[in-house]
């Protein structure tokens, strides 16, 4: 394998450290925004969600780095809807596996640290009398525990269902370009290396 200068470039580690930001901000703020005005229940289920979002990526994260790219040359030969796309998704496996790994993942998990926090808060709002220092350990051993239970399952199953999982998102992929009118069939040129 080649080296591949343009996966570590300095423009691609700015986009990248932009692209967190912001992607920070706007969860954070839409998180925040949600569980101001919900009950601690729904606020739970919402914390829930943030982590469901992390592992998916991490699951994601780990079949593209894991996938074999052959099976969907022979797809893509035949014009099988979304081969084309899982194609770039693995020729792109270093890049995709960061921003879902490293970016939307952690991301999740920094923004449900904080929902957590603002969920205790809220709570010790609504029953003054509770031990605030109980509760904050419960609801951050928690999410940690959900958190990293919950990657190791989905690691798991992402090495055992590489393959599938990635067609599964590159299905979805080109469901998208169809529906904006895009031909999801067409033939994508290769990275410069």
């Amino acid at each position: 394998m080649g080296n591949n200068k343009s996966s570590v470039s300095g423009s691609y580690i700015v986009l990248v450290g932009i692209g967190a930001f912001s992607l920070a901000v706007f969860f954070s703020v839409v998180s925040e925004l949600l569980v101001r005005g919900l009950s601690s229940a729904t606020a739970f289920l919402i914390l829930l969600m943030m982590i469901l979002i992390g592992i998916s990526f991490d699951i994601f994260g780990t079949a593209v780095t894991a996938a074999n790219e052959t099976p969907f040359h022979a797809m893509a030969a035949k014009r099988v809807l979304g081969a084309q796309q899982s194609v770039m998704l693995l020729r792109n496996a270093d890049r995709v596996a960061n921003i879902s790994l490293d970016v939307v993942g952690d991301i999740a998990g920094t923004v449900s640290g904080a929902l957590g926090i603002s969920i205790v808060a809220q709570i010790i709002m609504e029953n003054p009398h509770w031990d605030i220092f109980i509760l904050n350990v419960l609801v951050t051993a928690s999410v940690a525990s959900l958190t990293i239970s919950g990657k190791a399952l989905g690691k798991k199953f992402a090495l055992r269902n590489a393959n599938t999982i990635v067609f599964f998102v590159g299905k979805n992929i080109a469901r998208v370009e169809k529906s904006i009118g895009r031909d999801p069939y067409r033939k994508r040129r290769r990275p410069k290396e």
